[in-house]
C-alpha cells in the first residue's frame, strides 16, 4: 500500500471526524496512483487510516477508514451491510430509497438508490470508480437485483477526470420502473431520470406538507415528477404545478395518471415569472411550495444564490393570506439553515408578512447526516404559517 503523508491542517481535519483531505495539505505522495488505496500518516509518520486517492480533483484523499486496512471486496460488504441495516430501522412506505449517501455512510463518492428490484450506482471519484466491479458484485450478493444502473453522468465526476455516461451494469433493466412510496406508485426512469431516476430525498418532506394541506388550491413550483403535487392532491381542492422541463411534467401527468390523481393542473413555465404574474394578477393560495433546484453550486456564487432565493420566497408570500402554507426548500449545501432562515425572514418583512415556524425540516432520513461532515446536511425545508 502505498504511503501519502499529510500536514498538520489535515490531521487535525481528520481527527475533527471529517473524512476529506485537500491537494494542497499533502506534503508527499509515494507513488499513489489514481483511484487506488493508500496509507495516509501525518508529518511524523504516525497513521492516520486508509483513504481513496484521487490524481485530479482538489479532494485528492477521502478516508474511508480510520485504520489501515485492505480495501477490497470484503470490506465494501461489510460497509453496504451496515448501510441497508440501517435502511431497515428508518424507512417506512416506500420500495425506492437511498442505500448509500456517501460520506455519511462511511463511503465517500459512493451512491446507491435502490428502485424496488433495481439499483442505481454511481461512483462519483477515481477510487469508488476503480471499484466499480466490486462493490457492483457485493450489490448483486446482498440484494439480488434484477437489474443494476450505473448512472455515472453527474458533472462533478469531470473534476476527477472520468466520464460522464449513463450504463446498464448488470441484469436487464426497463425504460421505466413502478415504484411505490407513501401510497402512491411512481414512474422512474433509472437511465434518463432526474438524479438516479427520481428525487428520493423529499419522500418524508412530501407527507408533512400535506399534513398542514386544509382545502384551498396550492401551487407546488418546481414539481419535477410531481412530488409535492400528489401528495397535496387529496387535501386540497386543486394543485397547480409548475415546471420549465416538458420532459419531467411528462412524466409528473403519467404519475398522476397512474394515481387517479385529477385535480391537478401542470403548467410548463418559468417559475419566477409565473409567481410574478400570479402576484400581478392577486391571486391567492391556501398553500404555497418551494422546492427549486440548487442556487448555489459552488462558494462563488452565494450572493447570488441568496438573491434568488430571497426573491422567490418574497414573491410567493404576496400568494398567501392569513392561514397560508408556505413549504420552502433549499438543496444548495453551501447555503446554511441559518443563512435560509435569515433570507426567508428577510422576505416575510419585505412581503408584510409574520411567519410562524411550524417546522424545520431536513432531507429524508435514509439520506443521514453525519454530525462532523456539514456537507452531508443539504436540505433545509421549512414549513411556515402566515399569522
Amino acid at each position: 500500500m502505498n504511503e501519502v503523508r499529510v500536514n498538520r491542517k489535515a490531521a487535525g481535519r481528520v481527527a475533527s471526524g471529517h473524512p476529506w483531505i485537500f491537494s494542497s495539505d499533502i506534503t508527499g505522495r509515494d507513488g499513489a496512483q489514481p483511484g487506488e488505496a493508500v496509507k495516509v500518516v501525518d508529518v511524523n509518520g504516525r497513521p492516520l487510516g486508509t483513504a481513496h486517492y484521487s490524481s485530479a480533483s482538489q479532494i485528492s484523499l477521502r478516508m474511508l477508514s480510520t485504520h489501515v486496512e485492505e480495501i477490497g471486496r470484503e470490506f465494501y460488504l461489510r460497509r453496504l451491510r451496515a448501510a441497508e441495516e440501517h435502511r431497515r430501522t428508518v424507512v417506512r412506505g416506500s420500495n425506492a430509497y437511498r442505500v448509500v449517501h456517501g460520506e455519511a455512510d462511511l463511503l465517500p463518492a459512493l451512491v446507491v438508490d435502490r428502485y424496488a428490484g433495481y439499483l442505481v450506482v454511481q461512483t462519483l471519484n477515481q477510487g469508488m470508480d476503480s471499484a466499480k466491479a466490486e462493490i457492483v458484485s457485493c450489490l448483486q450478493e446482498i440484494f439480488q437485483p434484477l437489474g443494476i444502473v450505473a448512472r455515472n453522468d453527474a458533472p462533478i465526476r469531470a473534476k476527477e477526470q472520468l466520464p460522464l455516461e449513463a450504463s446498464v451494469a448488470a441484469g436487464d433493466v426497463p425504460e421505466c420502473v413502478p415504484v411505490e412510496m407513501n401510497g402512491l406508485t411512481w414512474q422512474a426512469d433509472l437511465l434518463r431520470g432526474q438524479k438516479t431516476g427520481i428525487f428520493l430525498d423529499q419522500r418524508e418532506n412530501c407527507l408533512a406538507a400535506a399534513r398542514y394541506a386544509r382545502g384551498g388550491r396550492a401551487l407546488d413550483c418546481f414539481t419535477s415528477t410531481g412530488g409535492f403535487a400528489l401528495h397535496l392532491a387529496a387535501k386540497c381542492e386543486g394543485v397547480e404545478a409548475v415546471d420549465s422541463s416538458a420532459v419531467a411534467l411528462a412524466t409528473a401527468r403519467a404519475n398522476a395518471a397512474a394515481n387517479g390523481i385529477g385535480n391537478v393542473q401542470f403548467r410548463e413555465a418559468d417559475v419566477f415569472d409565473l409567481l410574478g404574474g400570479h402576484s400581478s394578477a392577486r391571486r391567492q393560495f391556501a398553500l404555497v411550495v418551494l422546492d427549486p433546484p440548487a442556487f448555489a453550486k459552488s462558494r462563488n456564487n452565494i450572493e447570488s444564490a441568496l438573491t434568488g432565493y430571497k426573491e422567490i420566497n418574497l414573491r410567493a408570500l404576496r400568494l398567501l393570506g392569513s392561514g397560508g402554507i408556505l413549504v420552502t426548500c433549499s438543496c444548495s449545501h453551501h447555503v446554511s439553515e441559518a443563512m435560509f432562515l435569515e433570507l426567508v425572514a428577510q422576505a416575510a418583512l419585505d412581503a408584510n408578512r409574520t411567519l410562524r415556524v411550524l417546522e424545520r425540516r431536513t432531507q429524508a432520513q435514509d439520506h443521514p447526516i453525519l454530525l462532523t461532515v456539514p456537507e452531508t446536511h443539504y436540505l433545509k425545508c421549512l414549513i411556515l404559517e402566515v399569522v
